[in-house]
């Protein structure tokens, strides 16, 4: 299914190539909300030579409950899985700690600069805050709760840097397709650790399972391939992209690939103001390899865990100032649904995304 959602949104991306033109009468001098894909979208567009624009986004996602494949599944649902790790002395055979909830918050600092009509480079920041509560469940098998624990983590996570390559002749000005090439650098943590509470009724301190983790410790490579355009009031556009992990971190492990492709279309009541519907289809590959420090009988800690096919519906809306102290400034607001999960599980789905920017461009 995730398959189709991708080819669509790559086919709506070849269509949004068809010429544009400005609004009659602006001049190409207005600026307006449709120009800008709709803020959950990153590198969709380039600048003019010699300008600048600096960015802030706050993400928000929500993940509660958990889902093997398609099915949902209780929390005792989870404890019939088997333990991966079994084999050592005093491991239980099936999963004893199961997540149940995880709010994450990321904050995002960027900037951007145009080196020509071209090329526009750019630089992306990361500061990421994780909660994760769990149950645990008493002794090596059956389904008695013996408490709960949460664990977090927080700081700096990997750094972005890349370019935006125009592949346009430049001659619209509500068109563009550009191509983006950059390159995640390893500059999270991923060895957090946090308290947790043993099926032995023991609390010790644990290196965190991959998900609180603050980096990939990889080098990761990022590419997309993104078309907008606007006629009228409307605007669409589309945009494939990747992720590519280039060699295992210093732990033993990589996170899979992720692949991905959304569309959107915009609605623009005035100039300062859209209104945007979007579809955004993801596969993500599982684990390979591990790190022996977080082996332990929770689902989080098993790299065949992870990863999954998800496509979600997003609806946003996009501020542009015109005039005074306003002009260049813009804010946004995104919020996304999953209309259709299948993951590697057992693991957390996501039941809720929320991504609010802002950004001001400036010569």
């Amino acid at each position: 299914m995730t398959q189709k959602y991708l080819l669509a949104a790559a086919a709506l991306a070849t269509l949004t190539a068809m010429p544009s033109y400005a609004h009659d009468g602006d001049g190409g001098t207005v600026t307006y909300a449709t120009d800008h894909a709709p803020i959950g979208v990153m590198a969709d567009h380039r600048h003019k030579r010699g300008e600048w624009m600096l960015s802030y986004r706050y993400m928000y996602m929500d993940m509660n409950g958990n889902r093997n494949g398609t099915d949902s599944l209780t929390p005792e649902d989870v404890t019939t899985f088997a333990n991966p790790f079994a084999n050592p002395p005093m491991m239980p055979p099936s999963l004893r700690v199961v997540p149940v909830k995880m709010p994450m918050q990321m904050h995002m600092v960027g900037g951007m600069y145009g080196l020509s009509d071209r090329v526009t480079v750019m630089a992306m920041g990361h500061y990421m805050s994780n909660e994760m509560d769990h149950i645990t469940f008493q002794g090596p098998m059956g389904t008695t709760r013996l408490g709960e624990f949460t664990t977090k983590s927080s700081g700096f996570g990997d750094t972005v840097i890349g370019a935006i390559i125009g592949l346009d002749d430049g001659s619209y000005d509500h068109r563009q397709i550009n191509l983006g090439l950059a390159l995640s650098l390893p500059t999270g943590s991923n060895s957090q650790t946090d308290d947790v509470l043993t099926p032995m009724n023991t609390r010790p301190t644990l290196r965190l399972p991959y998900p609180m983790q603050l980096g990939s410790g990889t080098f990761d490579f990022k590419p997309s391939l993104t078309a907008h355009t606007r006629k009228g009031r409307w605007s669409l556009g589309g945009q494939t992209s990747a992720t590519i992990r280039l060699e295992e971190n210093k732990e033993g492990y990589k996170f899979g690939d992720v692949f991905g492709a959304t569309a959107w279309a915009a609605f623009e009541p005035k100039p300062s103001l859209s209104f945007s519907a979007r579809i955004k289809a993801e596969t993500k590959g599982d684990i390979s390899g591990d790190d022996a420090l977080v082996r332990a009988p929770v689902q989080t800690a098993d790299p065949a865990n992870h990863g999954g096919e998800v496509v979600e519906a997003l609806f946003g809306v996009n501020l542009a100032g015109q005039s005074g102290w306003q002009k260049g400034h813009r804010l946004a607001l995104e919020i996304g649904v999953p209309i259709y999960r299948d993951l590697n599980g057992p693991q957390l789905e996501t039941d809720m995304t929320l991504t609010f920017g802002w950004q001001k461009a400036f010569k």
